[in-house]
């Protein structure tokens, strides 16, 4: 019998199954099971808690902005300096042009100076010494030295007597009855000579324009 209390006092643990650990597992006691190295993170490999972090010194991030705003206001002084040099571009082109316009008309006016001397001396004949056929001529010298000057500028006179009516340059004022089909839409009269300068129509020719009636 005693032999028997022997054997029952065996301590606890001590010849238990296998299957023991899993029921301690059961029971929620992970102390007997071996921590894995992937289940958590180490004290030690831990991330550093904010707090842990050293602050930034304020002369360190003085230090630190300090290159942008010199970049930036470098920027800043290229593009005024871009804005001012286009002002003046600007500025000087528009005074070239308009200097180029005034040296235009200035040599035009010189070349119609001698033309109005010419009428400036017919204006003050006395016409009780001078004939009539001589101030004619004299007009007719006058108009010819004008449409020289300002032919040489560029403008071309529209006399198109007996040439094809064009509604482009020129414009009917009236008509009258054509002798043949060959002479229809022919201009038979011109009544105000029209003025092209430079291929732009300043003044169409006012004509009269023949019509075959058959």
């Amino acid at each position: 019998m005693d032999k028997r209390k022997s054997q029952d006092t065996t301590p606890d643990g001590v010849g238990d199954s296998p299957f023991d650990s899993d029921r301690v597992a059961e029971k929620g006691d992970f102390s007997a099971q071996p921590r894995d190295a992937g289940d958590g993170v180490s004290v030690d490999n831990a991330a550093p808690s904010a707090s842990s972090e050293v602050p930034m010194s304020p002369d360190a991030a003085v230090t630190d902005v300090a290159p942008v705003e010199r970049a930036l206001d470098e920027e800043r002084e290229k593009y005024l300096r871009l804005a001012a040099e286009f002002d003046n571009y600007r500025k000087r082109s528009a005074r070239e042009r308009q200097e180029a316009g005034w040296r235009a008309q200035g040599e035009l006016v010189a070349g119609l100076v001698e033309a109005l001397d010419d009428i400036m001396r017919f204006a003050h004949l006395d016409p009780a010494t001078v004939d009539s056929a001589t101030v004619v001529q004299g007009v007719a010298l006058v108009e010819k030295k004008i449409l020289k000057t300002l032919g040489g500028h560029g403008l071309e006179v529209l006399n198109p007597i007996d040439q094809l009516f064009d509604p482009a340059f020129h414009e009917a004022v009236g008509t009258e009855p054509a002798l043949s089909r060959e002479d229809d839409h022919l201009i038979s009269k011109v009544y105000q000579a029209g003025f092209v300068f430079r291929g732009q129509l300043l003044r169409p020719a006012r004509v009269v324009v023949k019509q075959w009636l058959g």
